[in-house]
Order: structure tokens, then C-alpha cells, then sequence
């Protein structure tokens, strides 16, 4: 048991503090909702039933899209901006991409790299920017996760207060999302 700890510390911390942020914010988020469904004379969710609505979702995944804008951002532009003097930076003279060497892909890979660093052409490529791609599509999923529930919830308000709901086109332009 100690040697699983150990070996999976950074996994066990970092989930375990999302779990601490989701915890949090669902006891802050059905406070806000309960308060705001109370002064309209509307009845109450339990956190249960918080955590299982749209209301929830969508304001999980508007923080997730907002933190996941800003790593892929922070991944790609660091590829070609640089900032004198910054700990996160390469050097100014060393702006854009590497060798291959510097980046042990190719003929410079060692034994121990994955087989797609090793290797040419699109599979390379796809390796070289697995990671922006990654982030990237963390983001996109998101995006979506919040259009989805964002219009789930809006619905459920337009409802409440007696109107049409919309389709995910016409919430896409709303102020709402």
C-alpha cells in the first residue's frame, strides 16, 4: 500500500484536490441556487439534486473551459513568444522549435522514447503536437459540455419564467453562453 502511495502521490494529491474544488463548489453553488429559488418563491434543490442538474454542470465546465483556454494557450504561444528574465521562458535567442536532437525525436531518440518519436512523417507530427492537440481538445469538450448544459439550465429557467425554450443554435447566441 505505502508503494502504491508513493508511486502515485502527484495522481492521489491532484484528484484529490479536484474532488476537494467539485465538493466546494457544489455546497457554494446550491447555496447560491436555493437562495435565488427561494426569493422567487420557487422551491429548493437538495445538493444531490444539484449535483445532477444542468445548473451544476454547466458551471463546472465554464471553469474547466476557462482553466483549459488558458494551458492551451500557455503550450502554444510558449512555443514562439518569449519573455526576458521569466523561469517558464527559453531563452530569447531560442524561440520556436527545437532540434531534434534537443528534443531526442528521430535519430536522436533514445531506446527508452515512444515509439511515434522514433518514427517519421504524420506520426511525428502528431506526437510533436500531442500535447497542444490534447489541450486542445479539452477545451473544445468543454466548450460543448458547456453549450449542452448551459442551454439545459437556460431552458429550465425560460421555462420558469413562462417562455419558449431554444435550440442549441439560438443559445449558442445568446448573452447567456
Amino acid at each position: 500500500m505505502r508503494r502504491v502511495l508513493r508511486d502515485n502521490g502527484l495522481t492521489l494529491a491532484f484528484g484529490g484536490l479536484l474532488l476537494l474544488a467539485l465538493v466546494g463548489q457544489a455546497l457554494t453553488g446550491v447555496a447560491q441556487y436555493n437562495g435565488g429559488a427561494r426569493d422567487a418563491g420557487l422551491p429548493t434543490l437538495s445538493i444531490a439534486e444539484y449535483v445532477l442538474s444542468a445548473q451544476f454542470g454547466v458551471d463546472v465546465a465554464e471553469n474547466w473551459q476557462s482553466e483549459y483556454l488558458q494551458f492551451t494557450l500557455y503550450i502554444v504561444l510558449t512555443v514562439w513568444l518569449v519573455q526576458r528574465g521569466s523561469p517558464e521562458s527559453k531563452p530569447v535567442d531560442q524561440s520556436g522549435l527545437e532540434s531534434e536532437e534537443k528534443q531526442k525525436v528521430g535519430l536522436y531518440a533514445g531506446a527508452d522514447s515512444p515509439a511515434w518519436a522514433r518514427l517519421g512523417g504524420w506520426r511525428r507530427a502528431l506526437f510533436a503536437h500531442s500535447l497542444g492537440l490534447t489541450m486542445g481538445a479539452v477545451f473544445l469538450t468543454s466548450w460543448l459540455a458547456q453549450l449542452i448544459a448551459g442551454r439545459s439550465a437556460y431552458d429550465a429557467e425560460q421555462l420558469q419564467n413562462l417562455k419558449d425554450p431554444v435550440g442549441l443554435g439560438a443559445y449558442a447566441v445568446t448573452p447567456d453562453f
